[in-house]
């Protein structure tokens, strides 16, 4: 067994990585350490209320982030090649759960929805795991777009919609709006067709449009982001108090535990809503600074990408970095109330396991383009 796969943080090998990957692994620690610290504030009260323990939800975030670590460290130890030769399999398997959540008595729901499948007494959220899986193999699609006869790109493009509709089913609007993003960034990055593309981008927004029109509390919502103030109680809580939060931090914030909005003002605050009680904590100053953060994500992905010469290991960069990037900045315009309420986690911060998990591997897959980047040499052949 290699034993460097156990050893995420002390890494021997990291010394011989590219600058930007090395950049990248550390920018990654941080941003899991501030994380953990920001959700032991955010749950310790409703640990304490709802489980008699306040260290119930950070205790189990740890074990999450220590396990997706291995699994983080065995990726950006792994050949991409290897990874793409199974990335298809692992799809086909999670479109598989993605169904099972729609099955009565195997889909487990809360809160209306149903989007976990419970394995012993774990539950998993599928719409969470694909997304790492979904990169791989839209960039091996894609990234060979001429390569691939019709009907294989047909198969792949059915397997895709139906991943998503088993998503939007759910229902879960948001992931599926994130996911179909993230796939049409893959798509444009790989050069498709403009027609194509600007085809698929008005089907989603019908798709959508038709989710709302059957889901009432959809609708709800979006009413409610207009003007959330006339339902403060209603379906414009979640909103009020997460503004409530958010101003009251003022410039530099209360100070690091010390959230007033989390002792059972504000709703779902250690997951959807983690970021109002860091800003109320940590004030502007700090939700600068959180955004300078994963702006530094996303500039650090796009110069991964653009320094690939692997079309295929172009788009995975290109598709990590608009997952993690994108479900940030969607999470933090839901809280600010710039976008209509949504259940979308804050990467690397929100409580959950296969959150965790899904972000941790995208952020390997793109370390890992950035290695294999670095590694790549030209040859010259003599005349």
């Amino acid at each position: 067994m290699n034993l460097r796969l156990l050893l995420p943080f002390f890494d021997p090998t990291v010394k011989d990585w590219s600058l930007t990957a090395r950049l990248l692994r550390w920018l990654t620690f941080l941003w899991l350490t501030i994380g953990i610290f920001v959700l032991f504030s955010a749950s310790y009260y409703h640990g304490e209320v709802t489980q008699k323990d306040g260290l119930y939800y950070p205790l189990r975030q740890v074990f999450w982030i220590f396990s997706s670590l291995l699994l983080f460290n065995a990726i950006v130890h792994s050949p991409l090649s290897r990874l793409l030769k199974v990335s298809h399999w692992i799809l086909l398997g999670m479109v598989g759960l993605l169904l099972l959540t729609l099955l009565p008595g195997l889909g487990k729901t809360t809160m209306g929805a149903s989007r976990w499948v419970g394995i012993g007494p774990i539950a998993i959220q599928p719409s969470e795991l694909i997304k790492p899986f979904l990169v791989l193999q839209a960039a091996k699609l894609f990234g060979r777009w001429q390569h691939y006869p019709h009907k294989v790109r047909l198969t792949w493009l059915v397997v895709f919609a139906i991943g998503l509709l088993a998503i939007l089913k759910q229902p879960n609007l948001s992931t599926t709006s994130l996911c179909g993003m993230g796939l049409w960034s893959i798509a444009f990055a790989a050069g498709l067709p403009m027609r194509h593309l600007m085809g698929t981008a008005v089907g989603g927004f019908i798709v959508a449009l038709i989710s709302l029109a059957i889901n009432s509390y959809q609708r709800a919502r979006v009413l409610s982001f207009l003007d959330p103030w006339s339902q403060a109680q209603g379906e414009g809580l979640q909103l009020v108090q997460s503004l409530i939060a958010i101003g009251s931090g003022g410039v530099l914030g209360k100070g690091f535990g010390l959230s007033h909005q989390k002792l059972g003002f504000l709703p779902i605050q250690d997951t959807d809503l983690i970021f109002s009680v860091f800003a109320e904590e940590f004030g502007l100053v700090g939700s600068v600074l959180l955004l300078l953060l994963v702006m530094s994500y996303a500039t650090l992905g796009l110069i991964i990408a653009k320094r690939s010469h692997h079309p295929v290991h172009r788009l995975i960069a290109v598709g990590s970095t608009t997952f993690i990037v994108l479900q940030s900045l969607v999470n933090i315009g839901v809280a600010v109330g710039v976008l209509p309420t949504t259940g979308v986690p804050l990467p690397m911060f929100s409580y959950g396991g296969s959150s965790t998990i899904a972000s941790l591997i995208q952020s390997a897959l793109l370390i890992r383009v950035a290695r294999e980047s670095a590694a790549a040499k030209v040859i010259k052949i003599r005349d």
